[in-house]
């Protein structure tokens, strides 16, 4: 694995990339994949789209949990979302549309609106006047460089940076404090990570630094920036699209981080040093640095 790090640095931990997924659109279900590449913005046909309010602002599953019902995949140039009781919606990717201004907290995105098709399946799904769009082309949105440094990197419609990373040994122990309760387990869909890691101790992907894989296509380098501070999400059941509570509660019993002012976290956020264009896979065997503040 030395190969893979600057100055043939060896790795802290062996690891293995256990899962990989991707968003299509923002706050619906997610995908799992055996293999997806390296783009500018993170894996290729993450979180490209997003679903948007009256005003532009994004929605979520925060807002609207029954969004965690809509499935979403990419085929062929064709974005195709499906949902409980209605015919599934399929909008061609590169299809023209009104230029929009949108929002992602407190960026502002050039997007593409998807038309008045797509708002109304939304509609008759959601309850909600809503549009889908899809992040312009060319369109650079620049993530927060305080966490990055020098470091460039750019995310579509992810909330704060292109990767998010989590660890299997993470999810067993919040089950594990979920069965002390007499709460069922979660799935690691509730956390929506592209890259589950296997390998780590509970939580290790907290101190890691560096996270480098051997591709086929050549050398990949992940930087880790950033804890990833949890809202209401994780307690939207994926398989039903309702809100409940105990994972948030059981979360705060033990993931109050100072880093992140006593926010409570679940995974890290990533960016890319080296390997665009590069494919990763499940099952793929790498290496980390731990960071050493």
């Amino acid at each position: 694995m030395s190969s893979a790090f600057t100055n043939d640095v060896e790795p802290d931990v062996e690891l293995t990339l256990s899962a990989i997924l991707i968003y299509p659109v923002k706050g619906c279900a997610g995908i799992s994949v055996d293999a997806a590449r390296l783009g500018e913005t993170g894996l290729e046909g993450d979180r490209e789209w997003m679903v948007v309010d009256a005003a532009g602002h994004a929605v979520t599953q925060s807002d609207l949990p029954r969004m965690a019902l809509i499935q979403a995949s990419l085929s062929a140039g064709v974005l195709r979302l499906t949902a409980p009781g209605l015919q599934a919606l399929e909008v061609p990717v590169n299809a023209p549309g009104a230029s929009v201004s949108v929002r992602v907290w407190d960026d502002t995105v050039s997007a593409i609106d998807a038309g008045a098709s797509a708002a109304r399946w939304l509609h008759g799904f959601l309850g909600r006047e809503l549009r889908l769009v899809r992040i312009a082309p060319g369109h650079e949105r620049v993530v927060d460089q305080r966490y990055t440094g020098p470091v460039p990197a750019h995310t579509a419609f992810a909330d704060e940076f292109p990767l998010l990373i989590t660890s299997q040994a993470s999810l067993a122990e919040l089950n594990r404090r979920l069965a002390e309760r007499g709460d069922a387990a979660a799935s690691m869909l509730r956390f929506r990570p592209n890259l589950v890691l296997d390998g780590l101790d509970a939580h290790g992907e907290d101190p890691l630094d560096v996270i480098a894989f051997d591709t086929p296509d050549g050398p990949v380098r992940l930087k880790v920036v950033k804890p990833c501070v949890r809202c209401s999400v994780p307690d939207v059941d994926p398989t039903t699209g309702v809100q409940g509570h105990a994972v948030g509660d059981t979360l705060a019993a033990y993931r109050a981080d100072a880093r992140a002012d006593g926010g409570i976290t679940f995974g890290m956020y990533a960016v890319v040093v080296d390997g665009l264009s590069a494919r990763l896979r499940t099952g793929q065997a790498g290496g980390a640095t731990f960071r050493f503040d």
